[in-house]
């Protein structure tokens, strides 16, 4: 009798980050069926190949009603290293559905000679932090946090993101809309040319957008880095869209 065909692997990644978008590449073709999810935060995201899905599932509870009803085996955590409250969604819905967990984290950035860092743990401290000598911010937290500085009329901030932020911001604001990834050339030109005194930025890791640090640096400019939000516990890790691809090898249905 000929052997029965292996069940098909279905992938879920939970995307939204350049990381995400490289395994859904990787991925084809492959004997997967890959579904990515994006939050839906960004008006036109840059879509990856295979299915795509948009929106929350309604917490943990839902996602894992979705990973049942879908046949999902595995469970790629491919976030923004500060989406947190999706992280610990994805713990939860994998110990109750069984689907095989890993977590696609980027490593974050480290201090190179030269550089003046200062770290805080949450955006309403890296704004209590900020200095007062400080008169022109470059913020490069994300349109969602800026509430968090709203209060602070003062200094000048130059906001970048991929959608135009909604107030509560700050009042003397200019919004740069672009999305990365950036030149290094670019960074320099952008901090001269808006004569910028601090950057503040989360500690988002990888390349994209890792250049205005090294202009920062050149500038000596101090940079305000938010240290990333805690995750849980005992999911295992890769560094890379190869380690994944090694861990979902090793990982049957």
């Amino acid at each position: 009798m000929p052997a029965e065909p292996s069940p098909v692997r279905h992938v879920l990644i939970l995307g939204g980050t350049t990381e995400a978008r490289r395994l859904a590449e990787a991925l084809q073709p492959a004997p997967y069926r890959v579904t990515t999810s994006l939050a839906g935060r960004v008006g036109a995201p840059v879509l990856p190949p295979g299915e795509t899905r948009i929106g929350g599932f309604g917490g943990a509870a839902g996602l894992a009603d979705w990973i049942t009803a879908q046949g999902v085996t595995h469970l790629v955590d491919a976030t923004h290293p500060f989406a947190e409250r999706m992280s610990f969604n994805a713990a939860e819905a994998a110990a109750l559905t069984g689907a095989a967990l890993l977590a696609l984290r980027r490593p974050g950035w480290t201090a190179a000679p030269g550089d003046a860092w200062t770290f805080a743990d949450s955006l309403p401290e890296a704004a209590a932090l900020l200095p007062g000598s400080a008169r022109r911010i470059f913020l490069t937290t994300g349109r969602m946090g800026l509430r968090h500085f709203a209060h602070l009329t003062e200094p000048w901030f130059l906001v970048r993101s991929v959608d135009a932020p909604a107030a509560p911001a700050p009042p003397r604001l200019e919004v740069l809309l672009d999305r990365g990834p950036f030149r290094l050339d670019g960074e320099r030109e952008l901090l001269a040319r808006h004569r910028i005194d601090v950057l503040v930025t989360k500690d988002s890791g990888g390349d994209a957008t890792a250049p205005k640090l090294t202009a920062a640096r050149e500038a000596g400019i101090p940079v305000l880095v938010v240290r990333r939000p805690p995750v849980p516990t005992g999911v295992p890790e890769a560094a890379s869209v190869e380690a994944t691809r090694r861990w979902l090898s090793s990982h049957p249905a």
